[in-house]
């Protein structure tokens, strides 16, 4: 081991350009995965969050709106607000509670006293169970109550970011503001939900969804119809008398499609880790071409530093050094410097993972099964990589070896 490093502080420069070639393929294979890891968490507690016990009703399912062939798509009619009233009148599925919700507007000013925000607000028109069914918390103030609903009170829920901007890092609640020149009082704020598909969640604004319906007046809109359920085992139960009732409302024969769809948040839980997995065997397949780029780099120095210290071998030799004792030297060179790249590329790795998380706004996580996976990594490609540099030296005729120039 002291000769090993002996000889690797006599080339540092050498050294530090194959640690850096070894740590680039480490860099990339730990960073790519670390970031996929905090994608998965992110993905796990988002919807943790909205529960995994819930589905919806929608005009289309996902396979629909994902058709390819748009010539054989079932163009199926808008979910009414007197349908939408009538299912959660007559659905009765034990430990349930149904919401129903339409996105009123997206691009809104509103007002207070003091100012006024852009028009990019977007209204959601909902009752009293949409905020619950869909796992947003009020981390201010409160939900709306069953009162607020049926008697039509010009309250509202807002999103966290007009405490930070509106209001000054001051609390919204009990604040009054101006929609379309309405006046509503904010009774809760949510806690913050940061940006979903480069949309901000947390700039959004809830108001009762009579009020919405009679400001933003618009023809065939369209509502959506959430369940949320207290045990997990009635999903199944649950999505299939939704089914049958949402049928009978919409008057379908047994002999007819379903013209809807019902979204579970299972299924999309599923479809989501799916993909995420793809892109984690992605990972693996590009991280590991760049470590085997990095391995024959590392492989062609170690021939080199052979070639170059020939003499050197003679000499040792000459000296009584066994073929054993020059191929245990070369090799643990190799595993040092492979060693040392690895444990530069794990750090760059996860230092470029939680600064991307950061960005993305990604729940990181110390990345052990990547970093496990780096550093077994790196002894492996050692070995392939020092194993041959090593027997070619220690093959070496000391005769021969002395006589070279």
């Amino acid at each position: 081991m002291r000769i090993a490093l002996t000889s690797i502080r006599s080339q540092i420069l050498r050294t530090c350009i194959t640690v850096f070639i070894i740590a680039i393929g480490i860099w990339a294979l730990v960073g790519i995965l670390a970031v996929v890891s905090a994608l998965r968490n992110t993905i796990l507690n988002d919807f943790a969050s909205m529960g995994a016990n819930t589905f919806t009703i929608l005009q289309y399912d996902v396979s629909g709106r994902m058709a390819k062939n748009k010539s054989v798509q079932q163009v199926n009619p808008v979910i009414t607000y007197a349908q939408a009233q009538e299912f959660k009148k007559e659905y009765s599925f034990p430990l349930t509670s149904v919401s129903i919700s339409f996105n009123a507007a997206n691009n809104i000013e509103v007002k207070n006293d003091y100012m006024k925000t852009d028009p990019e607000v977007p209204i959601i028109g909902c009752d009293e169970n949409y905020l619950a069914n869909s796992g947003l918390l009020v981390q201010q103030g409160r939900n709306f109550s069953y009162t607020d609903i049926v008697n039509d009170h010009f309250v509202c829920v807002v999103g966290s970011d007009f405490s930070k901007k509106m209001f000054k890092n001051q609390s919204p609640v009990n604040q009054t503001i101006s929609i379309r020149g309405y006046k509503f009082k904010i009774i809760g704020m949510l806690k913050e939900q940061g940006s979903t598909f480069g949309k901000n969640e947390d700039q959004r604004i809830f108001i009762p969804i009579q009020i919405a319906r009679s400001i933003f007046n618009a023809a065939n809109v369209n509502y959506d119809i959430k369940v949320g359920l207290m045990q997990d085992n009635l999903l199944n139960q649950a999505v299939d008398q939704a089914t049958l009732d949402f049928r009978n409302i919409r008057r379908l024969t047994p002999a007819h499609h379903s013209n809807f769809g019902i979204e579970r948040s299972d299924d999309l839980i599923r479809s989501m880790m799916t993909q995420v997995n793809m892109l984690n065997v992605a990972a693996w397949v590009i991280g590991l071409i760049t470590v085997l780029g990095s391995s024959i780099a590392l492989m062609n120095i170690m021939l080199v530093s052979v070639t170059e210290r020939t003499r050197e071998i003679g000499v040792r030799k000459a000296l009584g050094a066994k073929r054993k004792t020059i191929a245990v030297q070369f090799f643990t060179e190799t595993i040092i410097i492979g060693q040392l790249g690895g444990l530069l590329g794990t750090m760059l790795g996860i230092l470029t993972a939680y600064a991307l998380a950061q960005v993305m706004h990604f729940n990181f996580t110390i990345p052990w099964t990547a970093i496990i996976a780096a550093f077994t990594t790196t002894f492996i490609v050692a070995i392939i990589s020092g194993l041959y540099p090593a027997v070619k030296a220690a093959k070496l005729d000391p005769v021969e070896a002395l006589r070279y120039e």
